[in-house]
């Protein structure tokens, strides 16, 4: 209910233009206080604002630098960063793509800045808070236009937790992740970000 109470300003502020500082504090401070986050995910991918293909699976964070997403649909499939390198195994596809997180241009890399201290000013250069069905929606702009994504939407439940996340790609395409079930602080285990590709499966490392 406290909660609750303290958003209920924000959301009657919006109207006539939302404490933007207040809204990338608050989220800031709920994941700054986290070392390891857990969820399960929908990732659809948009095209035309249709979705083309949907996934899910389930998320873990640790700080500093580590995510795996581990997909059970696809069955198998898997995302991992251990800190410096991304790997992506689609068992479909029969093989393993590598690359350096800075160089990484996948739909997921705009989550990496949750994995160090979260700073919304340092991540992103252009800001605006909007109400969409009762909730809060945050839009950020990156400061640099090599960036793999024109814009980013969070969208925030009442403890301001990202509850929606849509990543704009310069063609047009957009890829959205749902979450939910989310547990902060939880056990992790360092060899959930550890990866070994199977055996007979070529690795394509991406270059620079």
């Amino acid at each position: 209910m406290r909660v609750a109470s303290l958003l209920l300003p924000l959301l009657a502020a919006t109207a006539c233009g939302a404490d933007l500082a207040a809204v990338l504090r608050a989220v800031e401070q709920r994941y700054n206080r986290a070392a390891t986050l857990e969820a399960d995910f929908e990732q659809r991918h948009l095209v035309g604002g249709r979705p083309r293909r949907i996934e899910a699976g389930r998320l873990v964070l640790r700080k500093p630098g580590r995510m795996r997403w581990q997909y059970s649909q696809p069955p198998g499939k898997l995302f991992v960063c251990d800190g410096r390198w991304v790997w992506l195994y689609s068992p479909e596809a029969r093989e393993v793509e590598k690359a350096r997180l800075k160089e990484t241009e996948d739909f997921r890399a705009p989550l990496a800045f949750l994995l160090g201290r979260l700073d919304f000013r340092r991540a992103f250069g252009t800001f605006e808070v909007s109400e969409a069905d009762g909730a809060l929606v945050l839009r950020a702009w990156p400061k640099s236009d090599r960036a793999p994504f024109d814009r980013v939407d969070f969208t925030l439940g009442a403890d301001f937790a990202i509850r929606r996340l849509l990543v704009q790609a310069p063609d047009g395409t957009a890829m959205e992740f749902l979450f939910s079930n989310e547990r902060l602080n939880v056990a992790v285990p360092e060899s959930a970000f550890r990866f070994a590709p199977p055996a007979g499966v070529p690795v394509i490392e991406s270059e620079p």
